[in-house]
């Protein structure tokens, strides 16, 4: 019951912001509307008007986060690190479907947890499925599918699938 309550709150928050313009004042009201609903959420949390959240009752933020525009979180179990930046046009995942009776739609939902460690960037056009995790200080490039856990802390991680690239100065 939670679950579904937690949905339609965040659907009700988002009709309610959608045309305050996103600069830090509205995000961070966003944040602190959103932040109610949350198992636990730090300061300043900035949201822009277009996120999507599909549940919010799994989702624990850290202080400083920023979530820019036409971001998507769907599922219970998701961990975002303090100072974490995350691009536009992201999808981050903590379930994903399984195949049954012939079809991935009525399969049962398969949920892995998803980190995203302190102070991460994940850029523009991301997707993090579940079982995922982004070491702290580190880079997601542009475009990636992060589908395992990291451990490299302070590196850049890119591709599709997502690999190390380097360690980051």
């Amino acid at each position: 019951m939670k679950v579904k309550l937690s949905i339609i709150y965040s659907w009700f928050v988002r009709t309610i912001t959608i045309l305050l313009p996103n600069i830090p004042v509205f995000m961070r009201f966003r944040g602190f509307l959103y932040s109610l609903m949350m198992k636990r959420c730090g300061r300043n949390f900035q949201v822009t008007a277009s996120v999507t959240f599909n549940s919010l009752s799994g989702l624990t933020v850290g202080d400083d986060v920023y979530i820019a525009h036409n971001c998507v979180l769907i599922g219970l179990d998701i961990h975002i690190g303090n100072r974490v930046l995350i691009g536009p046009n992201c999808i981050i995942s903590s379930a994903n479907h399984t195949f049954h009776n012939g079809a991935y739609r009525f399969g049962k939902s398969d949920p892995r947890p998803v980190s995203i460690g302190h102070g991460a960037w994940i850029a523009g056009n991301c997707s993090v499925v579940g079982g995922s995790v982004l070491p702290a200080q580190s880079v997601l490039g542009a475009g990636s599918v992060i589908n395992k856990p990291f451990t490299e802390e302070r590196a850049l991680y890119a591709g599709v699938p997502t690999v190390f690239i380097k360690k980051l100065p």
